[in-house]
């Protein structure tokens, strides 16, 4: 369906374009315009409660992984990638999230998880507590603990669960069930013995303890067995072996509170139909190039079996899937892993999505944050989305169309950039080129997307904080304090006053009152102007 010529002129590379025939003709986008504002004029509002939410989470993919994602996609299905439509493409309502935190401007998935989960915005390396937290203090946790919308789903009766490629114990999976002044409290062997003596406990105890969660699918079995455990795996490997310095076997202890229900704890596809606590390896899941398919299930398999068990709640469910090792693929330089990870994630949105119902189910995908990751140097149409830029840098070196800002990739070789001609750039061991030397990249701050389909879709369009995220999910939803949606409400709730006794015993009135006042001096105000 299209030519590709390649020439070579001294050190220029030329690669004549891709010919689509019918692209050439103006009304073949005249047509497919059309036909795209027919769809948007035909939308109608779906004002539906949610009896189910799917909320999909890429850790890391920013938009220019997005566009990458769509293009390899197509490239893999031998198509020139760019024309590429993404399950997420499809869903008609899109905004962005500004993804600072309070204390940084570029921040990581823990504070961006306690603010899309819970509503609140918070400091770096903190999961589940508000900004008042300090990371790494116990003693500033207490009493600044935020709840998240799966706790609010399951309090309302629903059905929650965790499925991520990483460890259930991540920032991300975390950010639903956790209060943490650390996000690397994964065991009680991670925690420095002050903060246990000031009472806090590890991010593995909370989550066979604060939450009765039905479906927790993943990794990080290490976290939850004595030191010294044998991995049923990977019996060999010492650093396989379980972590916990307390003697507890939080898996043991998880199947107990289950008394009576159904709950077996597997570690290996093979025991397929998995049960949940479903653990398939020490720490994160393997990538999705490099998981053996006869042990390791993917992201698409573990969403559906999730799915097919939560969706037996009349009730509803609350589902939050995490593809959490595109991020970890980007740290490491690896753009080509990276990808990878997002395809097998937007083929698990779909699976979601021929699972469930539209006019009953809200489904939200986004990122958390982006990565330092470029796409630049002018390829011709349908060039790899892996390969190299033809046109070379004033160093007279090639370069490829995937770089990192800063990264392990930088290197410089006799004061030289190392030359790429003879190397393949497709490989999934390849590190992309970076322009800052670090050991792992670290995030970039842009907004992130924000892709809805489903009951109350349209909340989630124009630019708002990250924050908002969970608000919109729980009104939608009628989880959580704002149940005005199933009450048949639209206009906010009455403003309440609250009296506090301050340290000296006067009465102090709350901020809400304070508001309250300023409103009525503004209304003052204009009453005497007029």
């Amino acid at each position: 369906q299209y030519v590709r010529e390649a020439s070579i002129k001294g050190k220029l590379v030329l690669v004549l374009s891709a010919y689509f025939f019918e692209e050439e003709n103006s009304e073949f986008w005249r047509s497919q315009a059309r036909k795209t504002l027919q769809a948007a004029l035909d939308r109608k509002l779906n004002t539906n409660v949610a009896k189910n939410i799917l909320f999909f989470l890429g850790d890391g993919m920013g938009l220019t992984t997005l566009t990458a994602a769509r293009i390899l996609k197509g490239q893999l299905e031998n198509q020139p990638g760019e024309e590429t439509v993404m399950t997420m493409d499809t869903f008609p309502n899109v905004g962005l999230a500004k993804t600072y935190s309070v204390d940084f401007q570029v921040a990581d998935s823990a504070a961006t998880a306690t603010a899309y989960l819970c509503g609140v915005k918070t400091n770096l390396n903190i999961v589940g507590v508000n900004a008042a937290g300090r990371n790494g203090v116990c003693r500033t946790q207490k009493g600044n603990e935020v709840t998240s919308i799966l706790k609010w789903a399951k309090d309302a009766g629903k059905s929650v669960g965790i499925v991520t490629t990483t460890r259930v114990q991540h920032a991300t999976p975390a950010g639903s069930y956790a209060h943490s002044a650390s996000r690397t409290w994964y065991s009680d062997a991670d925690m420095p013995d002050s903060a246990k003596t000031d009472g806090c406990t590890d991010i593995s105890f909370q989550l066979i303890n604060n939450t009765d969660i039905d479906v927790i699918i993943g990794g990080g079995r290490k976290y939850m067995t004595p030191t010294g455990t044998k991995d049923p795996e990977y019996p060999t490997d010492y650093f396989s072996n379980g972590e916990r310095k307390d003697g507890r076997d939080l898996i043991k202890e998880w199947q107990n509170l289950k008394t009576g229900k159904v709950a077996h704890y597997v570690w290996n596809k093979r025991s397929f139909p998995f049960s949940s606590p479903a653990l398939f390896e020490p720490g994160d899941l393997r990538y999705e190039e490099e998981r053996d398919p006869s042990t390791d299930p993917s992201i698409i398999e573990t969403t559906e079996k999730a799915i097919r068990i939560l969706q037996k709640n009349p009730k509803g469910f609350f589902l939050l899937v995490e593809g959490g090792r595109i991020d970890q693929a980007h740290h490491a330089g690896r753009a080509s892993m990276a990808l990878h990870e997002a395809v097998a994630f937007d083929r698990a949105i779909a699976k979601g999505l021929e699972l469930t119902e539209e006019h009953e189910t809200l489904t939200v995908v986004m990122a958390d944050h982006s990565q330092p990751l470029t796409f630049n140097g002018f390829p011709f149409r349908g060039n790899s989305i892996l390969g190299k830029s033809p046109l070379w840098a004033s160093d007279m070196l090639p370069y490829t169309t995937l770089m990192y800002g800063n990264g392990p990739g930088h290197k410089i070789v006799n004061g030289a950039r190392p030359d790429i001609r003879n190397v393949d750039t497709k490989s999934k061991d390849y590190i992309q080129q970076a322009a800052v030397p670090v050991d792992t990249t670290t995030h970039s701050g842009e907004d992130v997307a924000v892709l809805a389909r489903g009951p109350m879709a349209h909340l989630f369009q124009g630019v708002n904080e990250q924050n908002y995220i969970a608000h919109a999910m729980g009104y939608a939803a009628c989880v959580g304090a704002d149940l005005r949606h199933c009450e048949g409400q639209t206009t906010p709730p009455l403003v309440h006053i609250t009296l506090e006794y301050n340290k000296n015993g006067a009465r102090a009135v709350s901020a809400s009152a304070a508001l309250l006042g300023n409103f009525l001096s503004v209304l003052l105000a204009i009453t005497v102007l007029m």
